[in-house]
């Protein structure tokens, strides 16, 4: 009876961390699904700009993912110690981070964004149809940049909040920042309501509006509720960091931050790889992307939860023990989740591609990627959850060889001969590309069984 009420315990913290994250992420996946959605019914050289803009703006999101995850970890430990001064640096830190990345992020994409959306255009197709798109592209782009600043400042309070088991504030924000997206998508893209149809611009000037209403719901709540966040008060009567935490953190963040930028360049390559095989593959990967996001939700929200469970249990001293067997039901919880997601993504591969105003070879060959996605869901949500064991407890250099390291020392490589030297086809260059992955799962178990990972980083 004990241990039933224990594995109770257990599964009802699992799911009052991740459920929380799940539904943010969820929602703002769903939204920008239904924004890919409505800007494809406009048309397929809109889709395109607007999907290759999206990859490049995916490096900037997950290099502000990764400056605020080595702060994130020290955060996770200094809260289980209940130390909350120690959360109040931490998060100073995130803020600082992420307000230099926005800047150096919006400088580079003003001065070589037609050069970057140009790398996607090498395909076969017309030179007209690459003319628009590259249009497109550039509009949105300079749209887009007006966003970048919200989005760096609410992701360091959204990151702190979950770190500190306060999950549903950020879910609320982000549930106002959909709602708020997808009624301007509605008004905007299309024209209603008096407005002019703007297409790919409308769903640019929604998705700037909705981050500002995300970020000013997070702080007004955050700022106005002091009991709830007791690191909060006090957080701008001082902007010093001590000297020798803005080391630890730089030390083991600054490994992340290379990492996540490492990682999502290494996805844009590998996006620009397989377009060598023709035009028509941007806009069925594309297709493929949107859905794939929308079903990553409960993998990605898993493995945040692993990171924060292990780096709270750490700071709180508990034993080795412990930690390693909630570890093991973790990483099984990941796994038995994510073959849902493969069935519920297989299901509905060839029906989702018909959403979009499209031709229909793009629409076969959308479904056929979107399958192979649906195939790797388990290893994706096994890498995740060894990822965020490793990085919980410090060990960033490792996951950084693990996880950027991989990717440009085996899977780039590999992608860039195989698209460049040889004549074969999108769909076995996907396949290729992707279970290769299989090899880090074996590493991974190997890495994991030992202790070095466990440390207590809040002492």
């Amino acid at each position: 009876m004990r241990k039933e009420v224990k594995e109770k315990g257990f599964y009802r913290r699992v799911l009052a961390i991740a459920v929380p994250i799940l539904i943010h992420n969820a929602i703002t996946t769903f939204v920008s699904l239904l924004d890919n959605i409505m800007v494809g019914q406009v048309g397929t050289t809109q889709m395109s700009g607007v999907s290759i803009c999206n990859q490049l703006f995916l490096v900037f999101n997950l290099c502000i993912f990764g400056a605020i995850s080595g702060a994130g970890i020290f955060t996770a430990q200094f809260y289980g110690s209940r130390d909350m001064e120690g959360v109040r640096h931490t998060f100073r830190y995130k803020l600082y981070s992420c307000l230099m990345l926005a800047i150096l992020g919006i400088g580079i994409f003003l001065l070589w964004g037609p050069q970057l959306i140009s790398m996607y255009l090498q395909g076969e197709g017309s030179p007209e149809e690459a003319r628009q798109i590259l249009d497109y592209g550039l509009q949105y782009m300079k749209i887009m940049l007006l966003g970048l600043v919200p989005f760096a400042l609410s992701q360091a309070y959204c990151g702190t909040l979950r770190e500190c088991d306060k999950a549903v504030t950020p879910m609320v924000a982000g549930a106002a920042a959909v709602a708020t997206n997808l009624i301007l998508n509605y008004i905007l893209i299309f024209g209603h309501l008096g407005f002019a149809p703007m297409g790919a611009n409308g769903a640019a000037i929604a998705t700037v509006i909705s981050r500002y209403v995300e970020l000013a719901v997070v702080v007004i709540w955050g700022h106005s509720h002091k009991r709830e966040y007791p690191y909060l008060p006090g957080l701008y009567r001082s902007f010093r960091i001590p000297m020798a935490l803005v080391k630890r953190i730089t030390l083991k963040g600054m490994p992340l931050l290379l990492n996540e930028f490492l990682w999502s360049l290494g996805v844009a390559t590998l996006a620009q790889c397989y377009s060598t095989c023709g035009l028509e593959v941007v806009p069925a990967q594309n297709i493929t992307d949107t859905l794939n996001n929308l079903a990553n939700v409960a993998v990605l929200a898993l493995g945040y939860t692993v990171g924060i469970i292990m780096g709270q249990m750490m700071g709180a001293g508990c034993t080795r023990e412990e930690i390693r067997s909630t570890n093991r039901k973790l990483k099984v919880v990941c796994v038995v989740s994510s073959l849902v997601f493969l069935l519920l993504q297989g299901l509905i591969s060839p029906l989702f591609p018909r959403l979009y105003n499209t031709t229909e070879s793009v629409r076969v060959l959308a479904t056929r990627l979107i399958l192979v996605s649906a195939c790797v869901k388990p290893i994706m949500a096994y890498l995740n959850a060894t990822y965020f064991t490793l990085r919980s407890g410090g060990k960033t250099w490792i996951t950084l060889f693990y996880d950027g390291g991989f990717m440009w020392l085996v899977t780039i490589p590999l992608a860039y001969v195989l698209s460049r030297f040889t004549s074969l086809p999108i769909i076995p260059l996907y396949i290729i590309c992707n279970f290769i992955d299989l090899v880090k799962v074996f590493v991974g178990m190997y890495m994991t069984k030992k202790d070095t990972w466990i440390q207590n980083l809040a002492k």
